[in-house]
């Protein structure tokens, strides 16, 4: 049965296999108004559980119109109405939503608890989300890129700011897909040196650069993402923003780079924060196509969990 539930779990073959599934899918919809169904409807007759224990707008939206769209029904559950782990446990929790459902997207906070609704679950379960991890918007990421420019194997990403889930999703993208990876962040928020060394064992290239402007110097892709995670406590807010006020991607890092390389934020994004609205709206962001393939990924990820 297959789970996804993060890049490096995933063969790249099969990763391979869904973004071409997903740009089929996209294709095929062409203009048609997005509450229109597709013409194959591979969920039909599947009922697809969406919970959420961290709130959400793309994940939840995205996933909601993907079934609909395939023909499934989706059952949006949220962490409150289920008490997930704190009354009935995550084990039995995937048991009994087993016997109604067809597949399990969760999005949540530790990596236990997916891993333990992946391990007692007898449908497949995607990971929506984790403090770990963002396997979804990485597909999205990679599948956005390579419509504008072509295979990402043998590119640069340049990543600025703080070594979260999306930034070590990337890492784990970066072995799968074959690209090479530039961090540039304060040395507080630096990724695990174990996700740095698994991508170097594969034969990438991975820096860390201080200096923003050298980090972004040969990219072909400049991401970043919010310097503050839901519930951050104001005190340290302001000195997440301290450090990583450096590396605000802006118009003057954007000089430093290759006039070819664009740019993503896997958003909600805090403008003038970690990204000024002149990057963000201006011609080499790709952010809002990036978003718009949340949905085209995350179809193409369901059909194959489901083997449909």
């Amino acid at each position: 049965m297959p789970n996804f539930l993060d890049i490096h779990t995933t063969d790249p073959a099969a990763l391979r296999d869904i973004l071409a599934q997903a740009g089929k899918m996209k294709t095929a919809r062409g203009t048609r108004p997005k509450g229109t169904p597709d013409d194959d409807l591979p969920l039909d007759g599947h009922v697809v559980a969406l919970i959420f224990e961290k709130p959400s707008t793309r994940t939840r939206v995205s996933f909601d119109v993907g079934v609909r769209q395939m023909g499934g029904t989706s059952l949006v559950l949220s962490g409150a109405e289920m008490q997930l782990g704190h009354g009935e446990t995550i084990a039995d929790t995937a048991r009994v939503l087993s016997r109604y459902v067809d597949l399990i997207m969760i999005r949540t906070f530790g990596e236990d608890i997916l891993h333990e609704m992946a391990d007692h679950a007898t449908v497949p379960v995607i990971n929506g989300l984790t403090d770990n991890s963002h396997p979804c918007q990485i597909m999205a990421d990679v599948m956005t890129f390579e419509e504008h420019r072509g295979p990402i194997k043998g590119k640069r990403v340049a990543w600025m700011g703080d070594g979260n889930n999306v930034a070590q999703s990337f890492l784990h993208a970066a072995a799968s897909f074959g690209f090479d990876f530039t961090f540039s962040g304060p040395a507080q928020l630096d990724p695990r040196d174990d996700l740095m060394g698994a991508v170097r064992n594969a034969g990438q290239d991975v820096r860390i650069e201080r200096d923003p402007a050298k980090a972004v110097a040969d990219a072909d892709l400049i991401v970043t993402d919010t310097w503050v995670s839901m519930g951050d406590a104001e005190s340290s807010r302001q000195r997440r923003h301290n450090l990583l006020r450096p590396y605000q991607v802006n118009e003057a890092l954007m000089d430093a780079a290759p006039d070819h390389a664009m740019v993503m934020h896997c958003l909600p994004a805090h403008r003038g924060e970690e990204i000024t609205d002149a990057v963000l709206d201006g011609p080499r962001s790709v952010v809002f196509d990036e978003a718009e393939n949340r949905l085209h990924a995350q179809k193409a990820i369901m059909r194959w969990c489901l083997d449909a």
